[in-house]
């Protein structure tokens, strides 16, 4: 008996061969594909943006020194900074440097030299703390940019980009004697964001005026400002800022370790990038300077406690009005005291302030720093300087005029992690100089002439040395002393 074929199953059969025959090569095609995704993964890598580097630096110096000749000033007395005066010295610069100095220098036939007549000289002045150019003048709401007020920690923010280059104050700080700053966010914040260390030289940018490799700075602030900057919305008390610092840091720390694993062992998509979280990471790894505003003694003491808790160092106590009385707690920390002469009595937590509180932590074996948070007051450090001394002598503390001195020069310097490259007269340090018509401790004198890295910024009897900003140029007097 012969069956005749089912032919139902002829179409099934051939479908399932077709199947058979095409399965490779699909195969085949998904393969590809997964290699070109793995290609085209493997040839765009994660950009800069992507990636918390430490140290990295997406907003570099673009300041350049101006070439100069070698200049010799003679027949000076020489407030180094590190050692005693030098009566009738002399100091040689060259290529941006101080090559010598002492009673006498090698001989220099190509420099030009100044006779300074038995005047004095210092190191360029450095100030910790001031908000030129986030407060510039005029003052008014359009360039109020020092303070980002809109939450208790805004550690992503960095001053330098509200740093606006034609304040005017900035050649008026050079007129003081003045060759560094430390531009500081405003304090309404616990955490107020990346600092902005600068030379006081003219720039159409902030990039043509930062310290090259110079390290940031964190502001943080203590007290009364970011309770009442935030009493409606927290934190509204002592307690509450503390535990705002906390948990920043806690967060600060798991980011870190996340993101140091993945640089160790960059596999994979890296983690998420947080511009907050990064500046803190950078304080624990030691790349920033935390420079800490806080008034009482107490609450040093506890921000001490939290540094220890979390691994990282305070630079600074910023204001600081009652560090005379843990005087011998910041020597023992290694933490200066960026500190006024004679500001106190303004609000609550400054009413304990005294007026030898400089020398009380300079005779301490503390770093004391004299430092202004004032336009005006940047421009008189050295008056500043010389009221403090007198207090501290007055309480019947021994202080010299080197003492002095070092607070408005050699401490500073320390303060802002620069002291290898300026803040003394010392060879193969940065030529940043001062050239005072007398002694810089007096009321009645005034910088004559500035140099930062051996180029003349400021000459008092030459007018075209005067530093105009653009924002200035309605009234320029021509060298002959007529207006043009």
């Amino acid at each position: 008996m012969k069956f005749a074929p089912l032919a139902p199953l002829a179409p099934l059969a051939r479908l399932l061969a077709l199947a058979l025959a095409v399965a490779p090569c699909a195969a085949n095609s998904q393969a590809v594909a997964g290699a070109a995704a793995d290609t085209a993964h493997k040839a765009t890598p994660p950009g800069a943006g992507a990636l918390s580097i430490p140290n990295a630096d997406p907003f570099p110096s673009t300041y350049r020194a101006r070439t100069t000749k070698a200049t010799v000033i003679r027949n000076v007395h020489i407030f180094t900074g590190a050692g005693p005066l030098i009566r009738g010295g002399a100091i040689l610069l060259r290529d941006g440097k101080i090559m010598a100095v002492g009673a006498t220098v090698p001989a220099a036939p190509d420099a030009t030299v100044i006779d300074g007549g038995g005047r004095y000289v210092t190191p360029g002045l450095v100030d910790t703390h001031t908000h030129l150019g986030v407060y510039p003048a005029p003052g008014g709401p359009a360039h109020s940019d020092g303070n980002e007020a809109t939450a208790p920690v805004t550690a992503h923010v960095w001053a330098e980009h509200s740093v606006w280059p034609q304040d005017p104050q900035f050649p008026r700080d050079v007129a003081g004697g003045v060759t560094t700053v430390q531009v500081l966010p405003g304090s309404a914040n616990l955490i107020g964001g990346r600092s902005a260390i600068l030379k006081v030289v003219p720039s159409t940018s902030v990039q043509g005026m930062k310290f090259p490799g110079a390290k940031y700075g964190l502001k943080m602030a203590c007290g009364e400002n970011p309770k009442r900057v935030y009493a409606n919305r927290g934190p509204a008390t002592r307690m509450a800022n503390v535990a705002g610092y906390r948990a920043a840091w806690i967060q600060a720390e798991a980011y870190r370790r996340k993101w140091d694993a993945w640089n160790a062992n960059p596999k994979g998509d890296p983690p998420t990038r947080d511009l907050g979280l990064e500046t803190l990471a950078e304080v624990l790894r030691g790349h920033i300077l935390v420079q800490n505003h806080c008034y009482q003694a107490d609450e040093m003491m506890q921000m001490i406690d939290i540094a220890r808790e979390f691994g990282y160092k305070i630079r600074s106590f910023h204001h600081g009005v009652e560090a005379y009385k843990i005087a011998d707690q910041l020597a023992k920390e290694d933490i200066s005291g960026s500190l006024w002469a004679d500001w106190g009595g303004f609000k609550m937590e400054s009413l304990d302030a005294i007026r030898a509180n400089i020398a009380i932590v300079h005779a301490a074996g503390a770093r004391a720093v004299l430092h202004s948070d004032d336009a005006l007051g940047s421009q008189r450090l050295n008056q500043g300087a010389a009221k403090a001394l007198a207090a501290g002598r007055a309480a019947g503390i021994p202080l010299t005029d080197e003492d002095a001195i070092t607070w408005i020069t050699r401490n500073p310097a320390w303060t802002l992690g620069l002291d290898d490259r300026i803040g003394t007269l010392e060879p193969g340090k940065n030529a940043d100089v001062v050239l005072w018509s007398g002694n810089p401790l007096s009321v009645y004198t005034r910088a004559d002439m500035v140099w930062i890295d051996g180029a003349v910024y400021f000459d008092r009897s030459d007018t075209s040395q005067r530093w105009r900003t653009d924002f200035e140029l309605g009234y320029v007097p021509a060298n002959d002393g007529r207006t043009r």
